[in-house]
């Protein structure tokens, strides 16, 4: 009987031992896992059940145990019946294409290469009867302060042969304003208007009625001073004083945005003031042919004087002044000869409109304090009724 009890219970044993073996051996290939302390543990894992789709992914949790860091945190045990159900429920993870410029993809996103390029933009017809119209419209960016104009800046020549840039000076005033737009209008044609603060503080209805012809509106200080000169060479914030209230001038004259264009008085150009304008992502501009028309007297001479200079340059940006009655009579004329020529006019937009600072708007406020009831235009105040 001994015998018996004693074999019965090595077989015992060894049967024993060998689930231990299969128990350990099923352990290992089992689907848990495990972490040893708090970093996470990514798998993909697919269920065998499961198409070959997209794999799905589990993170370990990566906080430790309570009881101590060091136990073993366990990663959440997902069934294949489990993964299956979810994957129904969830919507499928994205795939993640290869970088495109340090950047992430989504696999089936168009990439920039495969969009489409943007439909160019038409130039409208024009509706007047012989009107010359525009050749191009460009957008001038104006981050860092850009320079145009070769007479000081030989950086940016956008204009192609027989192309001209129309630009105006120390408006906006009564009849020549007006007179030049008129002009501008019959043709079709667009320009750029650099108004100075005290003059569209004055004739705020002008400065609507250029803005509301579609024309670029930009500054030419507040009071047409020289900054190259004392006391403003010498005091920056004065200099800087006469830029920023004609910015705000303007703006508050035109009532909506004005481009961040810029034209010094005299075409004096001082460094330091060059500098602030970059600061503040304003374009300077000079000018390729100076007309030279506050120097003139008559219409012919200002149309002598532009057509001339362009036969030896060939294009470039005109300065003229919208301020001088002469060159208000010479426009229609002008404009004739320029299309006659073969010369096409290309109109300048700003990327974004300029930003005031408010301090100089308050201080326009105050230079305007005496006029803030008289808002109405000259023809709406005063007519005549017998001449």
């Amino acid at each position: 009987m001994r015998v018996v009890v004693v074999v019965i219970g090595a077989l015992v044993t060894l049967g024993l031992a060998a689930f231990g073996v299969v128990a350990a051996q099923k352990a290992t290939s089992s689907p848990l896992a495990f972490v040893s302390g708090p970093a996470p543990r990514v798998e993909a894992i697919t269920p065998a059940a499961a198409a070959p789709t997209a794999p799905v992914v589990r993170v370990a949790d990566a906080r430790p145990a309570a009881t101590s860091p060091t136990t073993l945190a366990t990663v959440p045990t997902i069934s294949a019946a489990s993964t299956n159900a979810a994957a129904a429920a969830a919507p499928a993870p994205m795939r993640l294409a290869q970088k495109t410029g340090g950047t992430a993809v989504a696999a089936g996103t168009p990439t920039a290469s495969a969009e489409p390029p943007p439909a160019e933009r038409k130039m409208p017809a024009c509706d007047k009867p012989g009107g010359m119209g525009l050749a191009r419209v460009v957008e001038i960016d104006t981050t860092g302060g850009p320079g145009f104009g070769f007479e000081h800046f030989k950086q940016y020549d956008f204009l192609r042969d027989k192309e001209v840039v129309l630009t105006f000076d120390d408006g906006p005033w009564p009849e020549n304003t007006p007179a030049v737009l008129k002009a501008l209008t019959d043709q079709c044609v667009k320009a750029t208007f650099f108004e100075i603060g005290e003059h569209a503080m004055w004739h705020p209805e002008i400065a609507k009625e250029v803005a509301a012809a579609g024309m670029t509106i930009g500054s030419h200080t507040w009071s047409h001073k020289d900054l190259a000169k004392n006391p403003y060479a010498s005091d920056i914030e004065k200099a800087k004083q006469e830029i920023e209230m004609g910015v705000s001038a303007v703006h508050m004259a035109v009532g909506g945005p004005i481009a961040p264009f810029f034209r010094f008085p005299d075409l004096q150009h001082p460094p330091q003031m060059m500098s602030y304008l970059a600061e503040r992502n304003i374009a300077t501009f000079s000018t390729d042919l100076d007309s030279f028309d506050f120097k003139l007297r008559k219409p012919e001479q200002v149309i002598k004087s532009v057509m001339s200079k362009l036969e030896k340059r060939g294009k470039g940006i005109i300065l003229m002044h919208d301020f001088q009655r002469h060159t208000a009579e010479a426009m229609p004329e002008l404009l004739r000869q320029l299309r006659a020529g073969g010369y096409k006019v290309v109109h300048m937009v700003a990327h974004a409109p300029v930003t005031t600072l408010p301090q100089y708007d308050d201080m326009v406020r105050q230079q305007d304090k005496l006029s803030v009831t008289n808002t109405r235009p000259v023809s709406s105040v005063v007519k005549t009724i017998s001449e």
